[in-house]
């Protein structure tokens, strides 16, 4: 089942529940599948690749918003951005964990032979489409350079 149905589907239960939250997460997910199918050479499709990328970007934005929130002492913002990210991880592959994230970068590195910094575009390329959906980027990058720092 695509992402765009499931979405769909959890959006009636969603309003029949009148639960707020999870309809708002919803339709922030629905709203950007519809702008992606309607960009210029998209043909009205998205990927299960592009369905991926669409979560994270939503997530991303969102944890950002509520680090900024956070900061202003905004907790009823920071609260409905928290809730949303919730909704929207629900969707993602599970995360994996710091160690299991260290492992399976390990093992790329000794794959590739990367020896040092140098090698960091290299080894973030194969990293980053073995462990698609599966951590932050940001984390992946800081867990590559210090094992490549070693």
């Amino acid at each position: 089942m695509s992402l765009e149905l499931m979405v769909m589907e959890q959006m009636k239960d969603a309003m029949k529940a009148k639960d707020e939250a999870l309809l708002r997460g919803l339709r922030a997910i629905k709203a950007e599948i519809i702008k992606v199918k309607t960009e210029p050479g998209a043909h009205g499709v998205v990927t299960a690749e592009g369905e991926l990328k669409l979560l994270q970007k939503l997530v991303k934005s969102r944890k950002d918003s509520l680090e900024i929130y956070q900061q202003q002492n905004r907790p009823d913002l920071a609260t409905k951005e928290s809730e949303e990210i919730a909704v929207i991880e629900k969707f993602l592959p599970q995360q994996l964990t710091e160690n299991e994230l260290k492992e399976a970068i390990g093992k790329i590195i000794a794959d590739l032979g990367a020896t040092g910094p140098q090698d960091m575009g290299k080894v973030m390329g194969a990293v980053s489409k073995q462990l698609a959906g599966k951590a932050d980027g940001k984390t992946i990058a800081a867990v590559v350079k210090e094992l490549l720092s070693k």
